[in-house]
């Protein structure tokens, strides 16, 4: 019987700058784009004092995905 377990890769991009902090139409774009990649944002984690947040998503680890990240 096959190994059906779930495998994910994951990314993290951090959003904002120091004098300008987290535009939410820049956030939007760019989730949206991640969402047409089939990335699923699972957290946020907000930078204290530096007007930025760190956006972690997920999506399903495909053969080819992980063929690429095996290239040296």
């Amino acid at each position: 019987m096959p190994d059906e377990t779930q495998l994910w890769e994951y990314r993290v991009q951090t959003v904002g700058s120091f004098l300008s902090g987290v535009k939410a139409d820049e956030l939007e774009q760019l989730l949206n784009e991640w969402g047409e990649e089939g990335w699923e944002v699972v957290s946020t984690h907000i930078l204290e004092n530096a007007n930025k947040i760190n956006v972690i998503a997920k999506r399903p680890l495909t053969d080819r995905a992980r063929r690429r990240r095996s290239l040296p």
